[in-house]
């Protein structure tokens, strides 16, 4: 039997379900990553979508008012924006106070917290409904040991930030889960949080936590028990790089998969940075890896080729493939390329 986990992360979070996605003003996809993580791994979550404007970036769910939604069965309003900084535009309060006033609790993974914006904290006072942060770790997270824990896990990585991480990590937990092999995946960000229920946001944790978080997330558990691990940000982004390091240390990966988007040629914000190159990654990633767990390997790598056409995502399978000898798929399409990554990362060390 797998060891008991931790409180913190082993009880679900209670929130009001179904729900409305907020949108804000947003047109740039990028930003609305936490509403399509909902539409694509929790569909039967969302009931629909709530926009400022017309142009405002779609996820193809039904365009709500707040009031039509709890008409509905909407329970709750989602910020399915993560913006740069997360911080809760103005631009947005009349909205969100609206969805109060409509019946609907307000869930937010941003780091600003919503209590702490007057017009919201005053509305929900007066209409008896919860603003409810995810992005908050639990407290007394422990100073990292180091120590080697039972179980097997497998993290995430990435050249960049927001190319497919959490998506990957979702896709071999089903995919593991398929094979009969025992797997959870244990999420690092608040997109993941409100898919799974449960985890710890790591960019919300004081740095000297950072790897002690990652050792509470995935404790000692059955020799056969896999806990896949969502990645965060990247080693190599000069804003971010300290949460991706304090979670490969923590986390002691057996396997890591390296996730890259084909054609992005820099990093994410920073336009004089250029994305690395996925042999740098790899490199990198397992030496410093290996302060943490010198059998760490590589098992392949994950391309979101959601912007390439059949030819171009076959050709950039090919590419990784013959200059890494290392399985290259595309995790949001099943077929013979995501069974061989699969394979490599089920292979024993």
């Amino acid at each position: 039997m797998m060891s008991a986990r931790p409180a913190a992360i082993a009880t679900l979070l209670d929130l009001p379900k179904p729900y409305l996605l907020f949108l804000g003003d947003t047109r740039e996809p990028g930003y609305a990553k936490t509403a399509f993580g909902l539409r694509d791994w929790a569909p039967e979550l969302c009931i629909g979508e709530f926009a400022l404007t017309e142009d405002t970036v779609s996820t193809g769910l039904k365009r709500l008012s707040p009031a039509a939604a709890y008409a509905q069965g909407a329970r709750a309003v989602v910020i399915g924006v993560a913006n740069y900084g997360g911080v809760i535009l103005p631009s947005w309060l009349d909205s969100l106070v609206e969805a109060l006033a409509s019946g609907l609790d307000i869930i937010s993974g941003m780091h600003s917290p919503l209590s702490s914006v007057p017009a919201l904290r005053e509305a929900a006072d007066r209409h008896g409904r919860r603003l409810i942060d995810v992005r908050k770790p639990p407290a007394s997270i422990p100073v990292a040991t180091g120590a080697r824990r039972t179980g097997r896990r497998l993290l995430t990585v990435g050249t960049d930030c927001a190319l497919g991480k959490k998506y990957t990590a979702l896709s071999l937990t089903r995919e593991f889960a398929a094979r009969g092999v025992d797997a959870e995946f244990r999420a690092t960000g608040q997109t993941g949080i409100l898919i799974a229920g449960r985890g710890i946001p790591m960019d919300a944790v004081v740095a000297d936590f950072e790897a002690g978080a990652a050792e509470l997330l995935s404790p000692d558990a059955a020799a056969d028990h896999w806990d896949i691990i969502e990645g965060q940000g990247s080693l190599f982004h000069p804003a971010f790089a300290a949460v991706s390091l304090g979670l490969l240390h923590g986390s002691q990966p057996d396997i890591v998969v390296v996730c890259h988007q084909p054609g992005r040629t820099t990093m994410s914000g920073l336009p004089d940075y250029p994305v690395p190159s996925l042999e740098d990654t790899i490199d990198m990633t397992l030496r410093l890896g290996r302060r943490t767990n010198p059998s760490i390997r590589c098992a392949g790598i994950s391309l979101n080729t959601a912007h390439l056409d059949e030819a171009e995502r076959r050709q950039a399978f090919d590419i990784a493939e013959r200059s890494l000898g290392l399985p290259a798929a595309d995790p949001m399409r099943p077929g013979a390329a995501l069974d061989a990554l699969v394979d490599s990362c089920l292979r024993a060390n």
